[in-house]
């Protein structure tokens, strides 16, 4: 079950209602029950999701719910990715430290801030201005750089990247984004095909992910990355 399907959308401020020590074992408990288990083994990966909260990044009455498999809703239509599928796509696109990282639709910040963590130089990309002060806020704390404009045309100033990443379900990447990867970088997304999204990370090769799928996911979409419908008579 979705949890995030039973929850209203709050942008009111997000705030951590959880005891430190609380969250700190919240999280151990994630990454050792959620995450480990699922292929997430890289150790600089476990110790980035270990030591980033994420109650700071979701809705203050979503707060208990932020260490649960579930794509919270951030903002009417935006949603953070599940931490497993966040993680096991960190995992299978290699993320390490010195990485150029673009985050499509960073929301309120989290994967920026866990890829932050793991030493990466990270560029947050957002345009909803219901999440912007939030993420300005996150980014102050994590140490990532905040980039404010159309998602669908990623953020040419900060390219080349080694990786990018989208923070929800997409359709197709735009070849605008597809130029700004380096030549040996990695895209990491799920692809939605059909209504159902497919986990994956690799290099580019005509536009789409080489490396084949690893998860079927039931990601929320992205907004703006629907694929261009072809003219019928």
């Amino acid at each position: 079950m979705n949890v995030s399907s039973l929850q209203p959308a709050e942008t009111a401020p997000l705030a951590a209602h959880l005891d430190a020590a609380e969250a700190a074992a919240l999280r151990v408990r994630m990454v050792k029950s959620q995450l480990q288990t699922v292929g997430l083994f890289t150790l600089d990966l476990i110790d980035a999701f270990e030591r980033t909260p994420r109650e700071p990044h979701v809705p203050a009455h979503l707060a208990g719910l932020a260490y649960a498999d579930a794509a919270l809703e951030v903002a009417p239509g935006r949603f953070l990715l599940e931490p497993m599928v966040l993680a096991l796509l960190f995992e299978r696109a290699g993320l390490a430290a010195g990485d150029r990282v673009l985050v499509v639709g960073a929301a309120t910040g989290y994967s920026a801030a866990v890829a932050a963590a793991c030493g990466a130089v990270v560029t947050a990309l957002e345009n909803d201005p219901a999440l912007l002060p939030l993420l300005h806020a996150a980014a102050q704390a994590a140490g990532y750089t905040v980039a404010e404009g159309p998602l669908t045309e990623g953020w040419a100033a900060g390219a080349p990247y080694s990786l990018i990443l989208f923070e929800g379900a997409i359709e197709h990447i735009p070849p605008v984004i597809a130029a700004q990867l380096a030549p040996a970088g990695r895209v990491a997304a799920v692809m939605r095909v059909a209504g159902v999204g497919h986990a994956a990370a690799g290099p580019l090769v005509v536009g789409k992910i080489a490396s084949p799928a690893f998860l079927e996911v039931a990601a929320r979409p992205l907004p703006g990355f629907a694929r261009p419908r072809s003219f019928a008579f």
